[in-house]
């Protein structure tokens, strides 16, 4: 007899598409106030995944995040996301003076419908995770942007960079 397919093994690998909608979303952050994207249109959304709070490489792209001072000017929507509860979200906001909401996904319905959750392999063993990923959408909720596997030195400068040349390409 054989044995079934896990979801994992069963569903591929998503990859959204730049230039199509975002998937819309509502999630919580560490006070209970809803987010999502249909709220933020006008502007630039900078939506990232990330592990853990208070981990070394989330600490340091969360940071990074909130050190982005010209995403601000650029007028963008900072939101990170991960599997992490209301109160560990505040503490790690709180110790690190985050400027910006950082959204609740416990069951991890939304990070695997944008490819942000799924199987990964570490050196040599695949389990099922978070996969590290930052995605820039459009005042109309457009994806410009999508990066899976992230590299989180330099990249918050690299999602200014996107940003600053979509605006110019617009007004051209």
């Amino acid at each position: 007899m054989t044995q079934p397919e896990t979801q994992t093994e069963s569903q591929p690998d998503i990859k959204l598409e730049v230039g199509q909608p975002f998937p819309a979303f509502s999630l919580s952050d560490a006070e209970g106030k809803v987010h999502t994207l249909e709220e933020n249109q006008g502007k630039y959304v900078v939506l990232y995944v990330y592990p853990k709070d208070d981990t070394p490489g989330c600490t340091k792209e969360a940071c990074d995040f909130r050190d982005a001072l010209e995403l601000r000017t650029l007028g963008a929507v900072i939101l990170g996301v991960s599997a992490d509860d209301a109160a560990s979200h505040g503490n790690f906001s709180e110790k690190y003076s985050l400027n910006f909401p950082l959204l609740t996904d416990p069951g991890h319905q939304f990070m695997r419908s944008i490819g942000s959750w799924g199987s990964k392999n570490m050196y040599g063993k695949v389990t099922e995770g978070v996969k590290r990923s930052s995605f820039v959408i459009d005042p109309q909720g457009v994806l410009v942007k999508a990066w899976y596997a992230v590299k989180v030195d330099g990249h918050a400068d690299m999602v200014t960079k996107v940003i600053r040349e979509h605006q110019a390409l617009s007004k051209a």
